[in-house]
C-alpha cells in the first residue's frame, strides 16, 4: 500500500482553503432555491427573480425553445416559460448554471478532461432521473435525482485542480491495478473526493440530502434510513453510465461488485439483467438532454 504523500491534515487544510476561494452562488440562485423550496411556491414567484437576472432569463427561454421540448411556436414570454418547463426543471437549470459558473477557469480542470467529466456527469444525472422513474418515485421528486447525478463528483474537481501531479497518478495506478479511483485517493491523500465534496456542499448550503449523496455515492449502505435508496439510485446510475463508457471521471473500473447490494437496497424488481435493458433508453435520453448541459455553461 502507497503512503500518504504529506500529512492528511495539511492537504485537507489546504483543500478547505482552496473551496473556501470557491465562488459562492449567486444572490439570485440563492432566491431561486428558496422559492423553489417553498411548498407555497408558484411559477409566478420564480419568474419575478429571473426577470431580474437576464443571463438566467435568456437560459431558461433557450432551453424552452430548445429541441429537446421540439415546441412547434417558440416561446418568447418569460412567464409562459416557466410554466412550461415546470418549477423543478428551471431551479435545475439555474443550479447548472451556477454551479458550471462557479467551477470554470483553465486551472479547474489539470489532470481531468472538462469536457469528458461534465459528460459523465449528466449522464448520471440522466440516468438517476430515468431510474428513479422507473423504481417508481413519484413525478415531482425525480428532479432532485439528476441534481444530486450531476453533482455527485464535484469532490474530485478541487482535488485534481490542487494537486495535478498527484491526481493524475492516482488515476494511472487505478487503472492499472485495476482498482477503483476513490480508494487510490485514500491511498494517495488519506481521503477520498467524497469529503472534497461535502465541503462544496456545506459551502454552498445546499442541504443534507445532497451532502449525503456526495458523502455515500460509493457506500450508499452506510447511509442513513430514507436516505440509502435515494443515495443507492445515484450509485446504479453511476454504475450504468460508468459502463456504458459515457463521459469519464477518472474512475477505470466498473466495480461489479457493488451492484447486487445496490440491487437489494430497493424493494423493486430490479435485477442486473433489467438494468442493462435500459441502456438504449437511457443513451437516448442523454443524447436529448445534452442540450441541458450546453445551455448550462
Amino acid at each position: 500500500m502507497m503512503e500518504p504523500i504529506s500529512n492528511q491534515d495539511n492537504r485537507l487544510e489546504q483543500l478547505s482553503q482552496s473551496v473556501a476561494r470557491m465562488p459562492s452562488l449567486s444572490v439570485t440562485m440563492m432566491k431561486v432555491l428558496e422559492i423553489c423550496n417553498s411548498p407555497e411556491a408558484s411559477p409566478d414567484d420564480l419568474n419575478r427573480v429571473i426577470s431580474l437576472d437576464p443571463v438566467l432569463a435568456g437560459k431558461v427561454l433557450r432551453l424552452v425553445n430548445s429541441a429537446y421540448y421540439s415546441l412547434r411556436t417558440p416561446v418568447q414570454s418569460l412567464t409562459r416559460a416557466v410554466m412550461l418547463l415546470g418549477i423543478n426543471t428551471v431551479k435545475n437549470l439555474a443550479l447548472s448554471a451556477a454551479v458550471l459558473k462557479c467551477l470554470e477557469g483553465k486551472d479547474s480542470f489539470r489532470g481531468l478532461s472538462s469536457n469528458d467529466f461534465w459528460l459523465h456527469s449528466l449522464g448520471v444525472g440522466v440516468a438517476s432521473k430515468f431510474l428513479a422513474a422507473e423504481l417508481g418515485v413519484p413525478l415531482a421528486d425525480r428532479e432532485e435525482y439528476f441534481v444530486a447525478g450531476l453533482l455527485h463528483d464535484l469532490g474530485k474537481i478541487p482535488l485534481n485542480r490542487e494537486y495535478a501531479m498527484e491526481y493524475s497518478m492516482a488515476m494511472k495506478k487505478a487503472e492499472e491495478e485495476n482498482r477503483s479511483l476513490h480508494t487510490m485517493e485514500e491511498e494517495i491523500f488519506g481521503f477520498n473526493h467524497c469529503l472534497v465534496g461535502e465541503m462544496i456542499i456545506n459551502k454552498w448550503q445546499l442541504g443534507g440530502l445532497f451532502l449525503n449523496t456526495l458523502r455515500h455515492h460509493h457506500r450508499p449502505a452506510d447511509a442513513q434510513g430514507d436516505k440509502r435508496s435515494f443515495i443507492s439510485i445515484v450509485s446504479l446510475a453511476d454504475f450504468l453510465i460508468n459502463t456504458l463508457g459515457i463521459g469519464s471521471a477518472g474512475n477505470p473500473v466498473k466495480n461489479q461488485d457493488i451492484l447486487p447490494a445496490l440491487i437489494r437496497i430497493h424493494d423493486a424488481n430490479m435485477d442486473q439483467s433489467s438494468l442493462y435493458s435500459l441502456q438504449s433508453a437511457v443513451l437516448e435520453e442523454i443524447e436529448k438532454a445534452k442540450i441541458f448541459l450546453q445551455i448550462s455553461q
